[in-house]
């Protein structure tokens, strides 16, 4: 059986500063089967100069002439609303998690009792943060998008030496377009990943294909994380590279019927179709009539469905040997 997958639910700033819409999509999250519900933490005056330009994809939503930093003031969340989304999670049953983008937000991890940091694909060159969540020892969820196998080596070199255990550290490959190109995808970097770094290996899906993140399943993806909204013509940067509810249970549908199919890396008949290899399979059995002491040859013999017998790959057993009986056509040898 494949390692159980683990489902994130990336509500990222979905919630568009709004406690109650983060609310309902932590509900909507719990409801579609994810394991895990992930915000993202920042303070936008760490995070973003009043100069820098929004990406192509923000700028296709809101067409105004506002910079990053005057979009991203409007999708924090307070230290006080986080900690009712967390307890909110706890009530729900499904699991918190967060990513962090700047240090000076980091210290929220000890307050919300995180099991693991998530580390946003634009962080994955961010000395000072990837040095600090280093220090903390705990599991971490690097993503890659943007990047190249060195950005990524130099990454887990600095993790592991700031204090985090390889064996902490999970990836998740990641094309950081939003919606993402299927052409750009390149799902098949996934096993090369686990190869080359020897960890966990996830998949963050931006496309807007329910076969991708089912494809990623199969290529040995063990995390999926993937943004969730409950209306993808909201307001708002991250809304159409996102799966709606109906969508979303969906996907955890389809992501589960493929870990129960991958099975195991051993080819063998399973309990299932063992019963029909007696009906199926065929057995040596008399071409025509064979008489008593006659010998067994090509000539009087062939194969058949007989629901018992010998195999024919056991036929060089009886060759040439004689009868002991008389056979009728089509009897059991």
């Amino acid at each position: 059986m494949a390692k159980r997958v683990k489902i994130i639910a990336e509500v990222g700033v979905n919630h568009n500063g709004q406690l109650a819409l983060a609310k309902k999509l932590i509900l909507a999250a719990a409801d579609c089967g994810a394991d895990i519900v992930k915000f993202q933490i920042f303070k936008a005056d760490y995070l973003a100069t009043n100069k820098v330009k929004k990406t192509i994809y923000q700028r296709s939503f809101e067409t105004n002439k506002h910079t990053q930093l005057q979009m991203l003031k409007k999708l924090e969340l307070s230290e006080q609303e986080l900690f009712k989304l967390n307890n909110y999670c706890k009530v729900k049953k499904i699991k918190f998690c967060a990513s962090f983008f700047e240090t000076k937000s980091l210290k929220l991890h000890k307050k919300l009792n995180l099991k693991f940091i998530k580390i946003p694909s634009g962080e994955i060159t961010n000395y000072f943060l990837l040095k600090k969540i280093g220090a903390l020892g705990k599991k971490i969820i690097l993503s890659t998008g943007m990047s190249n196998i060195l950005d990524i080596k130099k990454a887990i070199n600095l993790l592991t030496k700031s204090g985090t255990k390889l064996k902490n550290i999970s990836l998740l490959h990641c094309n950081s377009e939003y919606p993402s190109p299927l052409k750009d995808l390149n799902l098949l970097v996934i096993p090369e990943l686990k190869k080359i770094f020897k960890t966990e290996v996830g998949y963050s899906d931006h496309s807007m294909s329910l076969s991708v993140p089912i494809s990623a399943v199969a290529l040995g993806s063990t995390i999926i994380e993937k943004h969730i909204t409950l209306n993808r013509n909201l307001k708002g940067p991250d809304h159409k590279a996102s799966f709606d509810p109906p969508t979303f249970k969906k996907m955890v549908s389809l992501i589960r019927e493929t870990e129960t199919s991958l099975g195991k890396k051993e080819k063998k008949a399973t309990k299932s179709e063992k019963k029909n290899i007696r009906y199926v399979r065929k057995f040596l059995v008399a071409s025509r009539q064979i008489k008593k002491n006659e010998k067994f040859s090509l000539k009087n013999i062939d194969t058949k469905r007989a629901g018992k017998g010998i195999s024919p790959m056991d036929i060089k057993k009886i060759l040439g040997k004689k009868s002991k009986r008389f056979y009728k056509t089509d009897e059991i040898i």
